[in-house]
């Protein structure tokens, strides 16, 4: 893939691992906005848990540097979507303003808070240009894996059971009532079907192969079985409502679902962060702030 030209900048150097595959694709965008007569005032990316971690963190630094150089500054949060939905799916989340923007004092912390893992942490520490964005209002879910699981669907997967490791039988046969969810894993050479048993569903993938879909398994009156996670279930993990439209096929709907983000994560980045810094940029851009911005 090709690079556009900024002299001394990252965008004509090497770019590793971030440059390959579906990754490489950030580059694009970063084009595209380098290429805009008027920039955003504000961006948000959200991207895997693994972008801060990966390479070392060489990735993200580029990333980073890459946003510095066209005026903007930034900082990088790590939100479960466990916080909001039964499904453990944690993802970066970068809020980037451009430098004259100025980010009302609530947004803004000294230090790591719940927002940041030890790899956010210690990136923000050496990163110039760092913000570290922070809200007080984190969330508490009251909803399970139970509360979204429609127990009228037909199970038809009851030959995965076979492959349940001793140890996750055994809790299976000790507990009266099971609702558990789990992939195909390989272990040592042998496949086995790993569960989780906290309520919560493992993090939803795009269909791409056998391992890919997540098995559901319910327990009932000494009886139990199993069967692939529906589309509808999976929407409900994206906290997206029964009303929601889904593709007719399962591997569309159930993709579609493993390629979204999670709806009550993004509200709450939306009102906590992206309205307010909105309307400061605005604010600002009327005149009535110190600076004046593109909006």
């Amino acid at each position: 893939m090709g690079k556009f030209p900024l002299p001394g900048s990252v965008f004509g150097r090497s770019l590793g691992g971030i440059d390959a595959s579906r990754s490489g694709l950030v580059w694009e965008w970063l084009r595209i906005l380098h290429e805009m007569p008027q920039r955003p005032a504000i961006l948000l990316i959200e991207n895997v848990a693994g972008l801060l971690s990966a390479n070392q963190g060489k990735n993200y630094t580029k990333l980073h540097y890459a946003l510095l150089e066209m005026g903007y500054k930034s900082g990088a949060m790590l939100i479960d979507a466990v916080h909001f939905v039964p499904q453990s799916r944690p993802r970066v989340f970068i809020i980037a303003v451009q430098s004259d923007v100025e980010i009302p004092s609530e947004l803004i912390d000294t230090r790591p808070n719940w927002l940041h893992n030890r790899i956010a942490a210690n990136l923000g520490t050496v990163l110039p240009g760092w913000i570290w964005w922070k809200t007080e209002n984190q969330p508490r879910r009251t909803d399970d894996l139970a509360d979204i699981i429609d127990l009228s669907i037909p199970y038809d997967k009851d030959d995965v059971l076979k492959l349940l490791s001793p140890r996750h039988r055994e809790k299976v046969d000790g507990m009266d009532n099971v609702i558990a969810t789990g992939y195909r894993r390989t272990r040592n050479g042998k496949q086995c079907l790993e569960l989780r048993f906290d309520g919560v569903a493992g993090c939803l993938r795009t269909p791409e192969g056998g391992s890919s879909k997540q098995f559901l398994v319910v327990k009932r009156d000494g009886e139990t079985h199993a069967r692939l996670l529906s589309p509808r279930e999976a929407a409900r993990l994206m906290g997206a409502p029964d009303s929601f439209l889904l593709p007719e096929t399962y591997n569309d709907g159930y993709k579609a679902m493993g390629d979204a983000v999670v709806l009550p994560v993004v509200t709450f980045i939306g009102e906590s962060f992206l309205t307010k810094l909105a309307e400061a940029a605005y604010c600002e851009c009327q005149g009535f702030g110190k600076t004046r911005v593109s909006s």
